[in-house]
């Protein structure tokens, strides 16, 4: 399970500026396995680039905060290395997916986890009537609460989208 937060929506023009994972073993959550970091991002040619004001109002994080923080070049081949070819999670994996695509092959990486999961399409198919399928939504439907302060950050972000999974796959498997 992992989940991104950004510049904002492009995978081209915009930077990773956090990243947060937890392993689901056994149908089990296990948080000690967690990754998370803040990355300060860069544009394509290795540049400092701002955390526009708009971004930062979604997630809280600051240019300051990541001053200091590796970049996605530094970060990058040690996430790839935490999944390590495993099938992977995220709520609307089209755009994490296709960030870290992206950034994968800028910096002569491959991502290429055994396969892609998506909670939204899960809720779509678990929830068919709804209309609304974001993770605030999706979590209250499922009776989930993220951790304070934790909505919009990767970390907080991935643990309700871990619980939201497990859930999703036991309310489909009933259906089937």
């Amino acid at each position: 399970m992992f989940d991104l937060e950004t510049t904002g929506l492009s995978p081209e023009r915009d930077g990773i500026v956090e990243i947060g994972a937890v392993r689901i073993v056994d149908g089990q959550v296990q948080e000690h396995l967690k990754y998370e970091t803040l990355v300060r991002p860069t544009t394509p040619d290795g540049q400092t680039l701002m955390i526009p004001w708009r971004a930062e109002q979604v997630h809280g994080i600051s240019n300051a905060m990541v001053r200091t923080a590796p970049t996605i070049a530094e970060v990058l081949p040690e996430f790839i290395e935490y999944v390590n070819g495993w099938p992977v999670v995220a709520h609307n994996i089209g755009f994490d997916g296709g960030f870290m695509r992206a950034n994968a092959q800028r910096h002569g990486l491959t991502w290429a986890p055994a396969s892609e999961h998506c909670t939204v399409q899960l809720s779509r198919r678990a929830f068919p009537k709804e209309r609304a399928h974001n993770l605030t939504v999706l979590a209250e439907r499922l009776g989930l609460n993220f951790a304070p302060g934790g909505r919009h950050r990767s970390f907080g972000d991935v643990q309700v989208t871990a619980q939201a999974y497990l859930r999703l796959m036991e309310l489909i498997k009933l259906r089937a």
